[in-house]
């Protein structure tokens, strides 16, 4: 768990890489309830720690940690790395993503994987949205989705 500008992240790691994140939340507490664990804190020096803590500035980020798919498809693991390649401020929409993966026409389907995504901002899926500009979903909500992007792109210029 680690605090930011705009609340609790809570992470969840293995010996394989983080694997589940939280989107933050005022309250400390129910992020535990969330994740199902006991208190931890990741150490105001800690790699990850610092990086979310730039990230929810609006500073850009590259997040290299390892993650642990560990129980995903192949196919949601095939969206989570194109994800991945969008970068820091930009977006594409469900169906460039279906295409980039070589699945032309399963944008639903590129959606639905991006919605069940276990480590949001490390696999950046609010930077997917619809094809005519719409946001689409997000797990989080779209107001958060939306402050998200408008963040992503005033930290790019």
């Amino acid at each position: 768990m680690v605090e930011t500008a705009q609340g609790w992240v809570g992470i969840e790691a293995s010996e394989n890489g983080v694997r589940r994140l939280t989107l933050p939340a005022r309250n400390r507490k129910s992020v535990l309830t969330d994740l199902g664990i006991e208190e931890q804190d990741l150490s105001p020096g800690s790699g990850l720690g610092d990086r979310l803590r730039h990230y929810f500035v609006g500073q850009p980020v590259v997040f290299n940690d390892g993650i642990d798919l560990t129980g995903t498809t192949e196919f949601q693991k095939q969206v989570y790395e194109a994800a991945c390649r969008i970068p820091y401020g930009e977006t594409k929409s469900y169906g460039q993503l279906a295409e980039e993966i070589g699945k032309p026409g399963a944008a639903r389907a590129v959606g639905q994987a991006l919605g069940a995504n276990p480590v949001p901002i490390l696999i950046p899926c609010h930077r997917v949205v619809a094809a005519d500009g719409g946001l689409g979903g997000f797990s989080g909500g779209i107001k958060t989705k939306q402050k998200l992007l408008a963040m992503e792109k005033k930290g790019k210029t």
